[in-house]
């Protein structure tokens, strides 16, 4: 009865020697590393006006929702976010979800209701990827950042297809050249569904998103979905289309019905930050600065870099021990840093992530630049 359990530990054998072994490491509150891992870009998790939104309706809902959106979970906070979003975002309508991965799942099986296709791009994240597979859909996968590449499946399928793009990509931090992707899908017939989860309070007017910054708002054939846990710093996910599509989730989206509502105080307390985020225009250029500067001073120490889209910087490195080691340095050192090896990559290669936090104080940011120089490989 055992030798399930044997095998999964040679598996994991197997993973340690490859150096692809995860660690789980809890945080205390209010610790002192300085963060450039994490997705807390414009430093909103910990703003007063967030707190205090969200202590505010802790004491009026308590802690959770207590049910799903269909049945008891649905609150004037949950409505009142989504309005803010849908004008944020220019859409027509918006819902929320409890993460963006579970946002991801329901918009792509959804959109099996209309399309016969899916056109994933390679470097899109695992959530897109499990949406493609749950969706039943014959799936082709173009290549990364090709809209010449999508336009060639699209002319040689007969039907009607979704093209799924990150607007940043997580891993890499490059932009999609999503008004090029809209021409090719607009010219076949076809749907584009972006996730605009490291654009949304970074890019475009207001920091609307990538997709608002290449003039695609409310266009009817657009999907757009986001995680409200980066650059709003609390936690769900919001899908954001036409009104027809919103319903249509709301009907039939699973991870949708079946999943118990976002705490209405974590609701409250991005709703106040969805309104900072839209005045945030000088956090936004201490982020942009600050972007600038990582790659300029790593590309001086010799490293690989460019500058970032928005707050997602690359740096390869050798493989998954050294990349792993680094990280491992710059921790010891009081610096956090992603660290990211397969399957997380979509190349097999390995590298570490650095997250621009524009709420970390400059003394402290500058800081962290040198440690992550000095514990390079």
């Amino acid at each position: 009865m055992a030798d399930w359990l044997e095998a999964l530990d040679s598996l994991a054998r197997e993973r340690a020697k490859a150096g692809l072994t995860r660690q789980l490491r809890p945080r205390a509150a209010g610790d002192t590393v300085v963060d450039l891992a994490g997705n807390d870009y414009l430093g909103l998790s910990a703003h007063p006006r967030v707190i205090a939104a969200a202590r505010q309706t802790l004491e009026g809902y308590g802690l959770g929702a207590t049910g799903s959106r269909l049945v008891r979970g649905s609150t004037g906070p949950h409505t009142e976010l989504e309005e803010a979003l849908a004008g944020w975002l220019g859409a027509e309508s918006t819902l929320l979800f409890s993460s963006g991965y579970l946002a991801n799942l329901a918009v792509v099986r959804a959109v099996g209701a209309v399309c016969d296709l899916v056109v994933s791009d390679a470097y899109n994240h695992a959530s897109l990827i499990d949406g493609c597979r749950i969706s039943g859909l014959p799936v082709r996968v173009s290549p990364h950042n090709d809209p010449a590449a999508v336009a060639a499946i699209l002319e040689a399928h007969p039907g009607r297809a979704a093209v799924v793009t990150e607007s940043v990509f997580s891993v890499d931090g490059d932009l999609a050249p999503l008004a090029a992707l809209h021409e090719v899908t607009a010219a076949h017939g076809a749907l584009l569904i972006v996730d605009d989860a490291h654009a949304l309070g970074l890019l475009g007017p207001s920091g609307a998103g990538g997709v608002a910054a290449a003039g695609l708002a409310g266009a009817p054939d657009v999907i757009v979905t986001a995680t409200l846990s980066k650059s709003l710093g609390g936690a769900g996910g919001v899908v954001a289309g036409p009104a027809a599509f919103v319903r249509h989730l709301v009907d039939t989206g699973r991870s949708f019905i079946y999943d118990t509502a976002p705490p209405p105080a974590v609701v409250a307390g991005v709703l106040a930050a969805v309104g900072i985020a839209r005045e945030a225009d000088d956090r936004r250029a201490v982020l942009f600065e600050r972007g600038a500067r990582i790659a300029a001073r790593l590309r001086e120490a010799g490293l690989t870099a460019r500058d970032p889209a928005a707050g997602v910087l690359s740096v390869p490195a050798p493989g998954p021990e050294a990349a792993v080691a680094w990280a491992a340095d710059c921790r010891d050192r009081g610096v956090a840093v992603g660290c990211f090896r397969p399957p997380s990559t979509p190349d097999g290669s390995s590298r570490l992530r650095l997250t621009v936090n524009a709420g970390v104080p400059e003394t402290d940011f500058a800081r962290a630049l040198t440690v992550i120089l000095e514990c390079a490989p």
